[in-house]
């Protein structure tokens, strides 16, 4: 089963933005991300089983050339987040306030928070795209809310 590119790219391009961002914390390079996603895709003559797989392999991809791209030279000596954070939309400022405590988790514990609350996957499924063990996303998922937890209660008590 394959899908025309445009249907899958007025689907999944925003989603799949947020989590390149997730990952890079800057807008060219998750933008480059998602178009290489894309192109990847297009490139590719793998045939899907459905919708789902589709998905998945698109959130898979996504992951793995953010990952990369983290890992490069380039990337690694460039400007802050902060620079860039206003960049992306929310519909509250609180939202946005979240988002960039989520930024401040470790990678492994930002990942998984991300694609379970901001993008909906299951932790079966989120399982399946990091090719890790469900247990290992419940732990991750765990000891991220606790990180998150203490970085908004130090957060909140500095504003007092």
């Amino acid at each position: 089963m394959r899908q025309p590119i445009e249907k899958l790219i007025k689907q999944y391009q925003t989603n799949l933005f947020v989590t390149a961002f997730n990952i890079c914390k800057n807008v060219e390079d998750a933008k480059d991300v998602v178009q290489d996603t894309f192109i990847a895709y297009h490139t590719s003559s793998q045939q899907f089983h459905d919708e789902q797989h589709i998905r998945a392999w698109l959130f898979r991809v996504t992951v793995n050339k953010a990952k990369d791209t983290v890992k490069s030279f380039w990337h690694r000596n460039r400007r802050p987040l902060e620079d860039y954070i206003e960049a992306l939309p929310f519909e509250s400022e609180e939202d946005s306030y979240l988002f960039e405590a989520v930024l401040k988790l470790p990678e492994k514990y930002r990942i998984v928070i991300h694609l379970f609350y901001y993008e909906d996957w299951s932790v079966r499924e989120i399982a399946q795209i990091l090719r890790i063990s469900e247990s290992n996303v419940k732990t991750r998922l765990s000891r991220g809310r606790t990180r998150l937890k203490n970085v908004l209660k130090e957060e909140w008590a500095d504003d007092e």
